[in-house]
């Protein structure tokens, strides 16, 4: 304790930054301790429990991390939802989520924590992470929790895990919690759980589903959801049939006509015109995003779902489509292209979509334009050439280049052997002072 510079008067910033500079965390755990008994008007704030929680959590110190958890739950400063978030996830990497489900249930109550949906949100992660998913939906579904403010995106973790680990009954019932929590299913709800009900054979349910969606459509007319529609019209064609498929078609289109005279003169489309099963999904595409209310939600949901499937010249067919009806792509379809391109190999076909297209359609690329092209380079081995769009980024106005940019060239030149030029691109970041991670 020799070595410690007491001041004159304590602050909490100065005492947070002594805890940071000790290599033995019991040694920061003693000075924490002393500081109340040598200054008696000092109080500890949150930023010196964060210190200490972070002193104490590599190497991971159990007792002590827990025991410094209560202490701030009975302390008068208002405490950190972020801490006990730190401590939570701490915990269950060393194997000790029961323990974080008792911090969580027994000291955020305790605590001047004015919320604790952080807290919450971690919690739900770790015992989704071990696929103890009716435990998360527990967790969330518990009176007097903080779900409420947690929203839809909790649900939306619990549902995606429970589709990928073919729990589709769980999904379901997560679904139906929605209302509980006070939340409003978005977008990208009806998409994970359709495809999830599509890929385990539940197609009841999948129309269920859909039909529960109709009111959506005549509000607003197909927009986004289209890429959820057709993931349900395209799942019969290939288990039960076409019969289902043009119904479904006919009643998603039909909802969303509102002028009368047009509702009356509408005609389901004919699915078993088409040749073979490509050419019927090629129409209830067309018929989704033409046929329905057309918009640049509906082409822009369709065009980037079909990138991402691989189907790049039906995709630019649809997208010349779109611009020839007087809708203006954004930014991120372009950005949905590249990132298609580049996992499937095609790089120099993601530089022309960066350098060329966006050009002819007056839009200008953003920053993480440049990184999927530049991760991109890197992972087929041309990390000097990605270097030069640095330099782009810097003379673009309003562009500039951030943390990601720098650690994606710097991967790429360790995996190529290049250390040099890593290290001088870690200098470049240190002399724009930005932290490396």
């Amino acid at each position: 304790m020799s070595s410690v510079r007491w001041p004159r008067v304590l602050n909490p910033n100065y005492l947070a930054r002594v805890i940071r500079q000790q290599k033995n965390p019991l040694t920061a755990l003693h000075i924490f301790n002393t500081a109340p008994l040598r200054f008696p008007s000092y109080r500890h704030n949150s930023a010196v429990y964060s210190a200490m929680v972070d002193a104490l959590s590599s190497p991971l110190r159990p007792q002590h991390l827990l025991s410094l958890l209560h202490q701030m739950s009975l302390d008068s400063c208002p405490a950190s939802d972020a801490i006990f978030s730190r401590a939570i996830i701490t915990l269950n990497s060393a194997g000790r989520h029961l323990e974080a489900l008792s911090l969580f249930r027994r000291l955020i109550p305790l605590s001047n924590c004015s919320s604790s949906h952080l807290s919450l949100f971690s919690l739900v992660r770790v015992f989704i992470s071990r696929g103890l998913l009716r435990s998360a939906l527990q967790i969330l579904l518990a009176p007097g929790s903080d779900s409420t403010r947690l929203g839809t995106l909790g649900l939306n973790l619990l549902i995606g895990a429970a589709c990928r680990l073919g729990r589709p009954d769980l999904a379901l019932h997560a679904f139906a919690a929605i209302r509980d929590l006070c939340c409003y299913p978005d977008q990208y709800t009806y998409r994970i759980l359709m495809k999830g009900l599509c890929d385990s054979g539940r197609l009841d349910d999948a129309v269920h589903l859909l039909y529960s969606m109709l009111w959506r459509i005549s509000q607003k007319g197909c927009d986004a959801d289209v890429v959820v529609y057709r993931m349900l019209l395209e799942a019969p064609l290939c288990r039960r049939g076409v019969g289902l498929a043009e119904e479904i078609l006919g009643k998603v289109l039909k909802k969303g006509l509102r002028a009368l005279r047009v509702r009356r003169a509408f005609q389901r489309p004919t699915l078993s015109c088409a040749g073979n099963l490509q050419e019927m999904k090629r129409i209830i595409e067309d018929a989704l995003v033409v046929r329905g209310v057309r918009s640049l939600a509906s082409y822009k949901a369709m065009i980037t779902d079909l990138y991402a499937e691989g189907e790049f010249a039906y995709a630019d067919k649809m997208f010349n489509e779109m611009t020839q009806k007087g809708f203006k792509p954004p930014v991120s379809m372009f950005e949905a292209k590249i990132a298609a391109l580049c996992q499937n190999g095609m790089v120099e076909d993601a530089v022309r979509v960066l350098e060329v297209e966006l050009l002819e359609r007056d839009c200008v690329p953003s920053a993480r334009s440049y990184n999927l092209v530049m991760q991109g380079l890197c992972k087929v081995g041309e990390s000097r050439r990605a270097v030069l769009y640095v330099d782009r980024m810097n003379k673009q106005i309003g562009c500039v280049v951030q943390k990601d940019s720098y650690e994606l060239l710097i991967d790429g030149f360790c995996s190529e052997g290049r250390y040099l030029e890593a290290a001088n691109m870690l200098e470049k970041m240190q002399r724009k002072k930005i932290l490396a991670g």
